[in-house]
C-alpha cells in the first residue's frame, strides 16, 4: 500500500473548527467517487453514493460512515507585549508531551513556524523543585523568533496552532501527528475506492461524513447524523494500543499487529452487538486479522450517530495506535490494511 495520501492528510493543518484545508484535500481526492458532495453548516463534508445493486424485496439500508478531519491543537488567546503567543487548547493534551516542540501558527496571511515551551527557568538555573513541576497547558507559549512589532502585525487572537512534525514511515509502522484521525479519512477514501472498482457493487445507500470538531465533543457528527437519517452507523477512529513498557497487560486495550480493533464499548457508546458479531464474522470469513476492544475512556463519532434523530445501530473500529494525542502517533501498517479491508467488506454486505 502507498501512504502518500496519508502523509499529505497528516501534514495538513486543521484543528476543530478550522478543518477547511483538510476538507479541500478530501474533495480533490474523492472526485468521481460519490454521486453528491456538500459541505454542511458545521463544515463537515457529506458525500453520498447510492446503492449500485438491489436486495431482493428490500429497500437499500442507509449507512453513515464517520471519519473526523480535525486534529488536536490550539487557538491563540493572547499576544503579549514581547510578542509571545499564549494559547487555549482545542482538544485534549497531556502537558508532559508539549515541551520544546516546533509548531505552525496559521494566520490569515501566512503560516509561521515557531517553538512551543512553558514559562519558567531552564535547567541551568532551576532547582529540583522547579524541574519536578509539570506545567499546565495554560503555561505554554509560542515564540515565533520575530520582533514584537512584527508579531503584532502578522498574528492575531484566534489564529490556530498545530504541531509541526514530519510524517515517518518505517518497515512496519507509520508515525505522525494527526494519525488521529486522518487515518480514518484515509481509510474511508481507500475503502470507497475499492468498492467503486468492485464488480459486485454494494446494496446500501452510503453516506460518508468527513466530520468536524470531534475532538471537542463529536459536534460535527451530531449534525451530520441528524441530516443523514441513517439506520446503521460506523465510526472510524484510532483505538489505544497501550502495549508498551510501563503499562500492565490488563490495560493495553489493543495490541499492535493483531489486526483491526472492533470496539465493543467506549465512554461515548456501546456498540450494537449484532453489528459487532457481523463485523467479526466478516473478518473471520475474509481472513482479516481482528481483535475486540473495550476503551474505558475516550469516544468517537459513532457515539453521536447512535443518538441522532430516531437513533441508529452503530459500531466503531480502527487500528490500535500507540502514543495517541502526541506527535508520535504510531500505527502498524498491517492493522491499517485490516481496517480498510473490513470497512470495504462490510459496506458490500450491509
Amino acid at each position: 500500500m502507498k501512504y502518500e495520501l496519508l502523509r499529505r492528510l497528516c501534514e495538513t493543518a486543521g484543528v476543530p473548527g478550522r478543518e477547511e484545508r483538510v476538507r479541500a484535500l478530501v474533495l480533490k481526492e474523492t472526485k468521481g467517487l460519490f454521486d453528491h458532495t456538500e459541505t454542511d453548516a458545521m463544515g463537515s463534508l457529506i458525500c453520498t453514493r447510492s446503492a449500485t445493486r438491489k436486495k431482493r424485496g428490500e429497500a437499500p439500508t442507509r449507512v453513515l460512515v464517520a471519519a473526523h478531519m480535525d486534529e488536536i491543537g490550539f487557538y491563540v488567546r493572547h499576544i503579549d507585549e514581547q510578542g509571545f503567543l499564549w494559547l487555549n487548547p482545542a482538544g485534549g493534551f497531556d502537558p508532559r508531551n508539549l515541551f520544546s516542540r516546533r509548531v505552525l501558527v496559521v494566520t490569515d496571511s501566512a503560516d509561521l513556524e515557531g517553538v512551543l515551551n512553558p514559562g519558567g527557568k531552564p535547567i541551568h538555573i532551576s532547582n529540583e523543585a522547579d524541574r519536578a513541576k509539570v506545567p499546565g497547558t495554560e503555561e505554554f507559549f509560542v515564540d515565533l523568533g520575530r520582533s514584537a512589532a512584527e508579531v503584532h502585525k502578522v498574528a492575531q487572537i484566534g489564529d490556530f496552532v498545530v504541531m509541526q512534525e514530519p510524517f515517518l514511515e518505517t518497515p512496519l509502522k507509520v508515525v505522525s501527528k494527526a494519525i488521529d484521525n486522518r487515518m480514518a479519512v484515509f481509510t474511508a477514501i481507500e475503502a470507497v475506492r475499492r468498492i467503486a472498482k468492485s464488480r459486485s457493487g454494494h446494496t446500501c445507500d452510503l453516506v460518508v461524513a468527513f466530520t468536524t470538531q470531534e475532538e471537542v465533543g463529536l459536534r460535527g457528527a451530531q449534525v451530520a447524523a441528524n441530516a443523514a437519517g441513517a439506520t446503521i452507523g460506523i465510526g472510524l477512529d484510532v483505538n489505544l494500543a497501550c502495549d508498551t513498557p510501563g503499562i500492565p497487560e490488563t490495560q493495553r486495550v489493543t495490541k499492535q499487529g493483531l489486526g483491526v480493533a472492533i470496539m465493543v464499548q467506549d465512554s461515548s457508546m456501546i456498540s450494537d452487538i449484532g453489528l459487532v458479531r457481523q463485523a467479526c464474522a466478516i473478518a473471520k470469513r475474509e481472513g482479516i486479522p481482528h481483535q475486540r476492544a473495550v476503551l474505558p475512556r475516550g469516544g468517537q463519532d459513532a457515539g453521536a450517530i447512535q443518538r441522532a434523530g430516531r437513533g441508529a445501530r452503530c459500531v466503531a473500529f480502527g487500528p490500535g495506535t500507540r502514543y495517541i494525542h502526541t506527535v508520535t502517533e504510531m500505527v502498524h501498517k498491517a492493522d491499517l490494511t485490516a481496517t480498510i479491508d473490513l470497512l470495504a467488506a462490510m459496506l458490500c454486505e450491509l
